[in-house]
């Protein structure tokens, strides 16, 4: 018998439109979610969102005390513009036993001194997003992205027309174009995997593991 998976235990530290956003998502994945945020104008509007929620300063060490942040699997720390207050929050936050820090930035340089207070990952949720939307709008049949680590990245494009016909083994794919073939879509069906001697049709959409470089040189040349 499948077992089901156990909810986390979710601490977020600041209630901007990520902080929000990412906490009501994780809630809706059915985890036990606590916002925190300085503002006392937003205790109306995240009290009607969460069950668990305190206005308070997470700067002060006496705030962050009480919340037991040690019995929570993971500890997002999406303050805003205040970088001074991410490290401190950081940096309190892994002094206080936190288990897993995942702190939220826009710059490199600031990457490096969140890491040093503490931090086990930082985020560029606006970047990230940037980058994703500038690949899937290049072309028009890019659509969906994924980055990995390293060089290569997951893409979901349309199937070459010069494709469509002709078997996977015959073009040659991974060696010729330099793609790994993870799974062929048509409309609603899903293939993982296929072998070699699929024939691409009309219709079909690809699931690659590729380099940029190399998606794009498919998507342009067809």
């Amino acid at each position: 018998m499948k077992q089901k998976r156990k909810p986390k235990s979710i601490l977020v530290i600041g209630m901007g439109r990520f902080g929000r956003n990412l906490a009501m998502k994780m809630q809706e994945l059915g985890n036990s979610v606590m916002v925190v945020d300085i503002k006392a104008q937003l205790e109306q509007d995240i009290s009607y969102l969460f069950n668990d929620y305190l206005i308070g300063d997470c700067t002060n060490e006496n705030v962050l005390g009480a919340l037991g942040v040690g019995n929570f699997d993971i500890c997002f720390v999406t303050i805003g513009k205040n970088f001074e207050a991410s490290i401190v929050v950081t940096s309190l936050l892994k002094a206080c036993g936190a288990k897993h820090i995942v702190t939220k930035t826009d710059r490199d340089i600031q990457r490096d001194v969140l890491k040093k207070v503490g931090a086990d990952e930082v985020v560029y949720p606006d970047r990230d997003f940037a980058e994703k939307l500038a690949v899937r709008y290049n072309s028009e049949k890019i659509f969906d992205y994924m980055e990995l680590p390293g060089d290569y990245s997951i893409y979901e494009i349309a199937v070459p027309k010069n494709w469509i016909g002709k078997q996977i083994v015959t073009l040659d794919v991974r060696r010729k174009y330099e793609v790994n073939i993870l799974a062929i879509k048509n409309n609603t069906a899903l293939q993982p995997v296929p072998g070699p001697d699929y024939k691409f049709a009309e219709g079909d959409e690809i699931i690659v593991m590729a380099k940029e470089k190399d998606v794009f040189r498919i998507t342009a040349n067809e």
